[in-house]
């Protein structure tokens, strides 16, 4: 099973991008194969809902969304990560979330990501930081393409990982971190969530 993690974090190796990368180290050890990936610093501009992408089945902008949307078609499992800013997810992922029409063709196809699994995690400054709204907003992206959405499940049964702080610092964080990573790798493998 290959499993995507997707730091939407506009610094390469910042709270987000260690969380992401923590929740994959669990899923490899699980038997996954994982592929991290950091949108800091690419380039994608953002969706001016053209629909050219429905049309002639691409984006009209040529830049770093094609690896992206490669990437994203090869996975089984899907982990986003994100800063809070201002409640929601960056800006950085919520452009890589819009520029992913080409994945939903037409309505009388099935969605590309229909029946992967995707988790989300959200890092911010303080405990109840806009965590739980910005994963509200990664799960609203993971449903919109059909996906099954899992949450860190036994023992904190949050909606998905949250850090506060420091990640490498945050060691409540960290465990829904884990768990999340868990118990998507058990419903990759099962098709089911982790039972508690």
């Amino acid at each position: 099973m290959k499993v995507l993690g997707i730091s939407g974090s506009p610094n390469l190796n910042g709270n987000t991008a260690f969380a992401v990368r923590h929740a994959l180290e669990v899923l490899e050890k699980e038997g996954a194969k994982c592929t991290f990936l950091s949108l800091a610093g690419l380039e994608i501009h953002p969706c001016t809902g053209c629909w050219a992408c429905q049309k002639e089945r691409r984006c009209r902008y040529d830049d770093d969304m094609t690896g992206i949307l490669a990437a994203l078609r090869a996975c089984d499992g899907l982990i986003l990560g994100s800063p809070v800013y201002f409640g929601m997810v960056s800006g950085t992922l919520k452009n890589m979330m819009d520029r992913t029409v080409p994945l939903r063709p037409a309505y009388d196809q099935d969605l590309e990501l229909s029946g992967k699994v995707g988790a989300g995690i959200a890092c911010a400054g303080f405990r109840n930081g806009g965590q739980e709204t910005t994963l509200q907003n990664l799960h609203t992206f993971l449903l919109q393409q059909n996906m099954r959405v899992v949450s860190d499940g036994r023992g904190y049964s949050h909606a998905g990982g949250t850090i506060m702080g420091s990640a490498k610092d945050d060691s409540l964080g960290l465990r829904t971190v884990e768990n999340l990573a868990r118990n998507m790798f058990h419903m990759l493998k099962h098709g089911a969530f982790v039972k508690s």
